[in-house]
């Protein structure tokens, strides 16, 4: 089996210039690079891995914890994460945490336990984890945040700017002319705490509407809640006239709910939902949603992510915050008589 020393001879380079090309690539020359990576593929060269965590106390290796495998903006931002990543000479640990602490508690101590080099994030909901991420962290593991925050959380996130993106959604639904305006959720400790719950009822109260306790339930994020929970709400005496999805699995849901009470969009009641997913142009009329820059959000983890792993310490805490972008489709409009 051939060593490093065996590709640095082939490459015509030293075997500290042959190890530089796999963990730091990006600090030599393109043409040295290639030379050495073609080595490797000449050579079937494949690192020890274990041997080098044994050495250093990390591998070349980071994990990506996400909230659900089946979302697609989860699979939208592990694509941009990997991608990255590997332009970067790692490689990725990948696992879900279905937004529950426990599952999410597992997955740290198989990461910690592996060395891993780096974290990124997307916490569980009520998460009691954050003294094993400083615990992570004071051994040398960087740890980035993405998409959602533990309260008091030191560590550095990648977020949407949800409250912003609620108040401009809650304004584009009131401009149409609406005033019995539901979200798909509200806050609940566990199940929900995410901003976009919290600020829905303050978009609401700012512009002068009131949130009947009708409206307000609880329920995780997902289809299947989204689906039965837009069943009660039409069947209410004072149905809403719109629903705002704080997600786009939650607008699938509803929108299946919506057919199954015969009921169109928007002629009897409008549709506005986050996410950008590729059915939502493939419905008529199309659902207006608040996109995400998922690919661009994806980038800024990986690049705090490797900053932290050069700068250690003294890598400073930054908590970044991108808009949303609202793309009207026609699934919103005045409400009916």
């Amino acid at each position: 089996m051939a060593n490093i020393h065996d590709v640095a001879r082939r490459a015509g380079v030293s075997a500290t210039t042959a190890k530089r090309a796999i963990r730091d690539p990006d600090k030599l020359a393109p043409d040295t690079l290639a030379r050495v990576r073609d080595a490797i593929d000449a050579l079937h060269y494949e690192p020890d891995q274990v041997a080098s965590a044994l050495r250093s106390g990390h591998t070349t290796t980071v994990g990506l914890i996400i909230g659900s495998i089946v979302e697609p903006f989860f699979a939208e931002l592990t694509r941009a994460i990997v991608h990255d990543v590997r332009t970067r000479g790692y490689s990725v640990v990948i696992a879900d945490n279905e937004y529950r602490s426990d599952l999410e508690a597992a997955h740290l101590h198989t990461l910690g336990g592996n060395r891993v080099s780096g974290l990124i994030l997307r916490s569980a909901y009520d998460s009691g984890n954050l003294p094993y991420l400083e615990r992570m962290r004071a051994r040398g593991v960087a740890i980035v945040e993405v998409d959602y925050f533990v309260p008091g959380s030191p560590l550095s996130h990648v977020l949407l700017d949800n409250a912003g993106a609620v108040h401009a959604g809650v304004a584009h639904l009131v401009a149409h002319g609406h005033r019995r305006i539901a979200a798909l959720g509200s806050f609940h400790r566990t199940l929900n705490p995410d901003e976009r719950v919290q600020t829905f009822p303050r978009a609401l109260a700012e512009q002068g509407i009131p949130l009947p306790d009708a409206y307000v339930r609880a329920v995780s994020p997902t289809a299947w809640d989204a689906y039965s929970l837009t069943l009660d709400l039409m069947r209410v005496d004072d149905p809403p006239t719109a629903l705002f999805s704080i997600t786009g699995s939650m607008a699938g849901g509803a929108y299946r709910a919506l057919r199954q009470l015969g009921l169109r969009v928007p002629e009897d009641v409008s549709l506005l939902s986050f996410d950008d997913y590729a059915w939502m142009e493939l419905v008529t009329p199309g659902i207006d949603s608040l996109a995400q820059p998922v690919e661009a959000m994806g980038r800024a983890a990986v690049r705090l992510l490797f900053e932290q792993m050069r700068q250690g310490s003294d890598a400073p805490v930054e908590r970044l915050r991108f808009p949303a972008e609202l793309i009207v489709r026609g699934s919103v409009a005045a409400p009916s008589r």
